[in-house]
């Protein structure tokens, strides 16, 4: 996944590529690495950059750029950065776009567009004092990226007295040099880099004057923040993507013990949370990079996740990158050595982990990240249609019978308005739902939500029903799809059993055929809603004479009938949500027979798929923010304030990741952009049930000894014991990772 979304997007990335390789390839940059350290580009390079704009793609058109945002240069950041494309590109964009923000800079963004370099200078360090109608800036900067060659420098100094204030101003390269025999001065110390493509420098300044006409006004710290965390970021997606396709590109063919060693499972799985890494770092990317038009809280959550999220995970998939590539990657000779660098200083330069996990985690004290992609006046006669509906829903009373356990509520007066109007499930096909894509759904759920009704929830028949609506017959549709909208049918899956759970083409229930159907034998578990279901859906195996898959059909089962039996399954929490069920001599007729017999696996991908796309996109429970909230309100958590803040941070960069992928991938629907095998479902659900996961312990590891006080006076530890459920649910990590590295890297078996 690129960070580009649509066509145009995509032919620019390609074309940035084409140009990347054939202007500063690999092996020239190799050659001048002593060059680029000491802030010189060879001939030609630069100007070949600037001759198609390159350079100036987001300037305004009035000086020389193409009015493009934030997220069209994002995606030339990325083509550029997995191309290692060396010297001051990043360094002259951020400073430019940093001058794009100013009032009244004209003159410099004139010479950014025609080609000059930049680079921007910051610092904790820096102090700037009032004298007079200008300014004294003293202090030692931050080590700067591109420095060295800066032909503009963009400086953000503090202002002593008023800690919420920084002074903005930029320096020609004729003041970054020593004033001999002046009482002030600036002066440039270059500085040995990690990233051997570009240069690094400190800029020392000595009570140095700055005057009104070197001042920038207006530079709002939060645009300023996201665009430079953002192009940051997009440098690590392009780092991430050319990891993942050197080491898939590697293992593939490397042998050991005369396999290919991209055969290896473990190999596999690393390989896999690797394009895993990858797709959230461009999702969490491009999320920030949409946020350039939206309101101030916003802007401050989207960088702050991404400098948390993505730039730490561009080090960690260098690392992998030259693991998986074993010797040869650890060697000089081996280019994987230079984007570890180039991850290690960017991370760096934007500040750290800690640093942004305390800043998200104040931020999220205050606001809530926004998903919507929609705006009030997106499909306005929907609206009004929709609306119509649901204002007669409200008006009616909400008589629907809950159930005990995890089971949607039955029935109800304001379900049956729903589903005559389409609205139960609007993604369906008419004429169950309305065909809505994801513009119209977003619409119907903001309709929704505006007058506070819930969506309907079907619990598996969401699962089970778009199966019948693709294989189903005519009778099968009639008889399941309406009555299970309106809430007369709750469904359960008899798929695992307890020696085919993730191997589920081993399964060992068998159906054998007898006059006008067949009878199933068999145990199943796992087996969530089966005590409150009416019906369900099976898996059996009728042919034993063809290969495994090929010998499985997909039968409809009523749960009442003579030979079912249902045993609860008392999860550690305590609670019974899981059971197995018990199939003795279980006749089912020939016309509950889904498709044909032998379609089985074909047949079960279907309601597969459509439970990895609920698991994948489900909510946050587990170690949420919300939890973490909570603690922090009351205080009663241990360590610091501090301590719990970050945890609130990294929790919810968690959950933004997560939104984001999601988010990420209805874009791509919308842009007819989607994978043709199904990878965003696996890679949504493996980073929920990661994700999850380490906020869950995350949460636990501020409990202290309340962690040992169980449910109900202490739901924490008990929201703990409950995380299984959402790490095997739709299957485990790792068959989805398995899945990844066969179906998406194509990897050997």
């Amino acid at each position: 996944m690129s960070l580009a979304v649509d066509a145009d997007q995509h032919a620019l990335a390609q074309s940035v590529a084409a140009f990347a390789r054939k202007i500063a390839p690999l092996s020239q940059t190799r050659e001048h690495l002593s060059d680029y350290a000491a802030g010189v580009m060879p001939t030609g390079v630069w100007t070949a950059l600037c001759e198609p704009g390159l350079h100036a793609l987001h300037l305004p058109a009035a000086y020389g750029g193409d009015d493009c945002g934030l997220d069209t240069l994002a995606v030339v950041v990325e083509q550029l950065s997995a191309a290692l494309f060396p010297g001051p590109y990043l360094s002259t964009v951020t400073a430019s776009a940093l001058v794009m923000a100013a009032t009244d800079a004209g003159a410099l963004l004139a010479d950014f567009g025609a080609g000059m370099t930049g680079a921007v200078v910051i610092g904790p360090d820096l102090r700037a004092t009032r004298a007079g109608e200008g300014w004294v800036v003293s202090g030692v900067s931050d080590p700067a990226l591109g420095l060295t060659d800066a032909e503009r420098v963009v400086v953000r100094a503090a202002v002593d007295g008023d800690p919420e204030a920084s002074l903005w101003f930029w320096l020609a390269p004729a003041d970054l040099v020593t004033q001999v025999g002046a009482v002030s001065s600036i002066r440039m110390t270059p500085a040995e880099a990690v990233d051997l493509t570009r240069s690094l420098a400190r800029a020392e300044f000595d009570a140095y004057p700055i005057d009104a006409g070197q001042v920038l006004d207006g530079i709002d710290p939060a645009v300023a923040e996201l665009w430079t965390t953002t192009l940051a970021a997009a440098e690590a997606t392009g780092i991430c993507r050319w990891c993942l396709d050197t080491t898939v590109d590697y293992i593939r063919v490397r042998h050991q013990f005369g396999r290919p060693i991209g055969s290896f499972q473990a190999v596999q799985h690393k390989a896999a949370l690797m394009l895993v890494r990858a797709d959230v770092a461009s999702a969490v990317t491009w999320d920030a990079a949409r946020a350039e038009t939206q309101p101030t809280e916003q802007r401050l959550l989207a960088a702050a996740n991404a400098a948390l999220t993505v730039l730490p995970a561009a080090i960690d998939q260098a690392v992998d990158c030259v693991s998986l590539l074993g010797g040869i990657g650890f060697t000089w000779e081996h280019d994987a050595h230079l984007y570890w660098r180039r991850a290690i200083a960017l991370a760096a330069v934007v500040g750290g982990e800690d640093a942004a996990a305390r800043a998200l985690g104040e931020r999220a004290l205050l606001a809530e990240r926004d998903f919507s992609f929609v705006d009030a006046d997106t499909l306005p006669e929907l609206r009004a249609t929709v609306g119509g509906v649901l204002d007669a829903v409200a008006a009616l009373a909400d008589d629907e019978i809950p159930s005990e356990g995890w089971a949607p509520a039955r029935g109800g007066a304001r379900r049956a308005v729903l589903a005559e109007a389409g609205l139960v499930a609007p993604h369906w096909p008419r004429p169950y739902g309305l065909g809505a894509g994801p513009a119209e759904q977003a619409v119907i759920a903001e309709e929704l939500e505006r007058r506070g009704l819930a969506r309907t929830e079907l619990g598996i028949g969401a699962w089970v029903l778009p199966t019948l609506i693709e294989h189903g017959d005519d009778e099968q549709r009639e008889q399941f799809v309406t009555a299970t909208m309106l809430g007369d049918i709750i469904w359960c899956q008899l798929f695992s059993e307890p020696g085919a759970g993730s191997d589920l083409a081993g399964l060992s229930t068998a159906a054998r055929k007898v006059d006008g159907g067949w009878i199933v034998n068999g145990q199943k578990v796992w087996n969530s809603q089966a005590q409150e279901a009416d019906w369900a859906v099976c898996l059996a195996r009728t042919d034993t004479d063809v290969p495994r898959h090929a010998g499985l059909t997909y039968f409809l089962i009523p749960m009442n009938a003579d030979g079912v039996e249902v045993r609860p399954l008392r999860q550690v929490t305590g609670i019974w949500e899981f059971n197995e069920v018990f199939l003795d001599e279980v006749f089912v007729p020939d016309n509950q027979v889904v498709a044909k017999p032998g379609d089985g696996w074909r047949i079960a991908v279907t309601t597969l798929s459509n439970e990895r796309v609920a698991m994948g996109s489900a909510t946050f429970g587990h170690g949420s923010s919300t939890l973490v909230r909570r603690l922090l309100e009351s205080g009663d958590h241990t360590g610091t304030r501090d301590d719990a803040v970050r945890v609130l941070g990294r929790n919810t960069a968690l959950e933004l990741s997560v939104a984001a992928l999601n988010l990420r991938h209805v874009v791509a629907r919308m842009n007819d952009r989607t994978d043709g095998n199904g990878s965003s479902n696996s890679t949504r659900k493996v980073w929920n049930a990661i994700a999850q996961r380490d906020a869950t312990r995350a949460l636990a590891s501020i409990l202290g000894p309340r962690a040992a006080i169980g449910h109900p006076e202490q739901p924490y530890t008990f929201d703990f014991l409950g995380l299984p459920a959402i790490l095997f649910g739709g299957g485990t990590i790792e068959i989805q990772l398995n899945i990844i590295a066969r179906r998406v890297l194509r990897l050997p078996h």
